[in-house]
């Protein structure tokens, strides 16, 4: 794929010899060198920002400077763009910004099971006949795995992870693969109070407001009108979470989204709704709770409840995780913080 060349440590990194590292990787494959490295290197840059290394282009190589950890990382993160080059797909920044973090997470040896220490950068993905999905953080590749082998799911954390993104998406795979018959995806509607009938237009109209981020999820992974025949046809279900009540859910994936707002009888109810064959996935975000005052979340209780039960997953995601605009990671960064501080001081 890919050759190496060691060469002499430059003299502008006044480094001792022991801690640096300085080699030459050349891509055989001119185009795809010129893509790895962006317009004007700016992936090339962005390496140098967030590992603190010197990413130098020549032509279709490149030369590396920096200690012995962080140009590993970089070799890393540029054989495995690369080989997603060679493959057909495209480096975007979050691609490269995905792979740098799987990198420093192989390093730093984090407490997550799938993390598979090698010099190969492996991520673990979600596919669909539309879509590819790949994991941009090492929690979503925790998650990512958990899908594919637990039957109960809880995915939690702030806004912007991934967590309902990658729920839906694992469940159009399940669904294309024909592991499952039906798709599942329901939320509380909190905001209506789950009075539903006040609202005007039909039962669709009626959810709908409530229920758009899976839609939108769904239509990203499988073609809109392929969408539309199988709600049509009730082979994807998109209701509230009122509408699970005294039903036994079979051969389906079920998600349940923004479960931080079921009370904790209602979280009961939908975690005994699991039927033969069926796979269930919980996201929600705990510091996001809508409830009134003084009623417990359900999803709170439930991950109290239910940690260490054998077949239940749960992945905690963090404000590192997220994977939108890197403001908003500093954003809940900023909002943790503060509430923090005030859950300290009334303590006190």
């Amino acid at each position: 794929m890919n050759g190496q060349e060691l060469v002499s440590s430059s003299p502008r990194h006044p480094r001792t010899p022991s801690d640096t590292n300085h080699f030459v990787l050349t891509f055989e494959n001119n185009r795809f060198a010129s893509e790895l490295f962006g317009q004007f290197d700016q992936n090339l840059k962005l390496l140098e920002e967030r590992l603190s290394i010197d990413a130098r282009a020549r032509g279709n190589s490149v030369v590396i400077t920096g200690d012995v950890v962080t140009t590993n990382q970089a070799r890393r993160t540029l054989d495995y763009l690369y080989e997603k080059l060679q493959k057909g797909g495209s480096v975007e920044r979050s691609d490269v910004e995905g792979a740098i973090r799987m990198a420093v997470a192989a390093d730093d040896q984090l407490s997550l099971p799938t993390m598979e220490r090698k010099a190969k950068l492996t991520m673990a993905q979600v596919s669909t006949r539309k879509k590819t999905i790949i994991a941009r953080t090492p929690t979503q590749d925790a998650y990512i795995r958990a899908l594919e082998r637990s039957e109960l799911v809880f995915g939690v954390g702030p806004a912007g992870t991934g967590k309902t993104y990658l729920a839906v998406a694992h469940a159009a795979q399940l669904l294309e693969r024909g592991a499952v018959e039906k798709i599942i995806l329901s939320r509380p509607a909190v905001e209506a109070g789950e009075r539903l009938g006040f609202l005007p237009g039909d039962m669709k109209e009626k959810v709908d407001p409530y229920l758009r981020p899976l839609y939108d999820a769904l239509y990203d992974m499988i073609p809109a009108d392929k969408v539309d025949r199988a709600i049509t046809a009730g082979v994807i279900e998109i209701a509230p979470l009122a509408f699970m009540r005294g039903r036994t859910l079979a051969n389906a994936a079920i998600i349940l989204d923004e479960a931080q707002n079921t009370t904790s009888m209602q979280m009961k109810m939908f975690l005994t709704r699991l039927g033969e064959n069926a796979r269930m996935i919980v996201t929600g975000d705990p510091s996001q709770i809508d409830l009134p005052r003084g009623v417990k979340s359900g999803l709170v209780e439930a991950l109290q409840l239910l940690n260490g039960v054998e077949g239940i997953s749960i992945v905690r995601f963090k404000d590192t995780d997220v994977v939108r605009h890197p403001l908003v990671g500093r954003i809940v960064r900023a909002y943790d913080s503060t509430y923090a501080s005030e859950d300290v001081s009334r303590q006190d």
